[in-house]
């Protein structure tokens, strides 16, 4: 492993470690107060490693709900990863079997962004650089959910000091990151209103999936936005 480029990963998911920081506490108060031990709740954050299928699974424990149901519904929720490590299979096909296998673990959304702007911008996705950036993320999530846990008591009601807004926020930065990509209008719209109607008509958790399908659909039909180029001048005139 190179050592500058996994100083380099470390470094550029530093703001994403301290964003997620507070979902991380959020869901450690959550899962206390439904009666997860310290233990569960940090086993939980270590394994299933994805803040809003964590949430998901945490309602649904709540209301009692039947084991493959919630595993059906956290499934739903997910389903975005299968898209995502479809998206960089290309870019990591030089990784070994067991680094593939921590790639796609560590696969989150804004891990999956890095990437492709990482390989859009000319640099070469190494395993050293993508662990790196994880670490980053990863550890902090398991350490900021176990604080959360313990200090579960004092952070009250979420909505009460605007904790629940941090979330959507966060995903529309990561959306708005691709502005500049072909078609970036018409696919997000289709997406936002797909999601909406499969919210209203089928209920969460599935107006996710049902929304990124639909996103994906549209983006697979739509012609890429041919870019403006200047004539060539010189190559004009040799033809005349």
């Amino acid at each position: 492993m190179s050592r500058a480029e996994f100083l380099e990963g470390l470094k550029g998911g530093i703001p994403v470690g301290l964003a997620a920081a507070p979902f991380g506490a959020l869901f450690g108060a959550l899962a206390r107060d439904q009666g997860m031990s310290l233990g569960e709740l940090t086993l939980m954050s270590g394994t299933v490693y994805a803040g809003a299928s964590q949430m998901v699974g945490l309602d649904l424990f709540g209301h009692n709900v039947q084991a493959w149901l919630i595993v059906l519904s956290i499934l739903a929720v997910n389903f975005r990863h299968v898209l995502y490590s479809a998206a960089i299979a290309r870019y990591i096909r030089h990784f070994s079997g067991v680094e593939k296998f921590f790639t796609f673990f560590l696969l989150v959304d804004p891990q999956f962004a890095e990437t492709i702007k990482r390989h859009e911008s000319g640099k070469s996705v190494t395993f050293a650089w993508y662990i790196g950036f994880a670490a980053m993320v990863y550890i902090p999530w398991v350490i900021i959910s176990l604080i959360g846990g313990l200090l579960g008591s004092l952070i009250g009601d979420p909505k009460a000091i605007g904790l629940d807004i941090l979330l959507p926020i966060y995903f529309l930065g990561i959306v708005m990151g691709f502005r500049k990509r072909d078609n970036f209008l018409p696919v997000v719209a289709a997406s936002a209103v797909a999601s909406a109607i499969a919210h209203h008509y089928v209920g969460s958790p599935w107006h996710v999936s049902i929304g990124a399908l639909a996103g994906v659909a549209l983006a697979a039909v739509l012609p890429p936005v041919k870019a403006n180029r200047k004539p060539d001048i010189a190559h004009e005139s040799h033809e005349v």
